[in-house]
């Protein structure tokens, strides 16, 4: 017998059957300090006009912060940053202790061996069941060029992809 989709355990196992990669949304709080949170549901949602996405559980105590500076940077992960997004999946604390990164334009941090990076305007953030979607307008973006695995998480885990 299956079991049904309101069962918690089995929603994540069957759900961890499917690879996400994993980001670092960062933005900058009210008094210009970085700020930032690990993520494991980003998307692209649209290229005309450029448009990406991340869900973020009610719980969070950094959305709300990034929410109010209406921006944020997602940081692409490399498989060797697994250290990095542990640092930014806990809650308090400076995430930032020992972190090298620079300003986007906007002033949203770049974590410093990233993948890539998009810079975004938040265009609409719409509450869905225990989490928000988060939709962000791109406004730059690039790429460090580096042929490094990235970081990917797969049941339950994190891992590097192999070519």
């Amino acid at each position: 017998m299956t079991a049904p989709a309101h069962d918690p355990t089995h929603f994540r196992t069957v759900l961890g059957q499917f690879c996400t990669g994993v980001v670092v949304v960062t933005s900058v709080d009210d008094a210009g300090s970085p700020i930032g949170m690990a993520v494991g549901s980003f998307t692209s949602v649209s290229l005309d006009p450029p448009l990406v996405a991340f869900f973020v559980a009610h719980t969070s105590t950094t959305f709300p912060k990034i929410a109010a500076s209406e921006r944020f940077c997602a940081n692409i992960l490399s498989h060797d940053q697994l250290d990095l997004c542990r640092a930014f999946s806990k809650s308090g604390g400076d995430k930032f202790a020992g972190i090298g990164w620079h300003p986007t334009e906007s002033g949203a941090p770049v974590l410093d061996g990233a993948h890539g990076w998009i810079d975004c305007a938040i265009d609409s953030v719409q509450r869905l069941g225990d989490h928000d979607l988060v939709v962000g307008r791109v406004e730059q973006l690039d790429t460090d060029g580096a042929d490094e695995s990235p970081l990917v998480f797969y049941r339950a885990g994190f891992h590097a992809l192999q070519r």
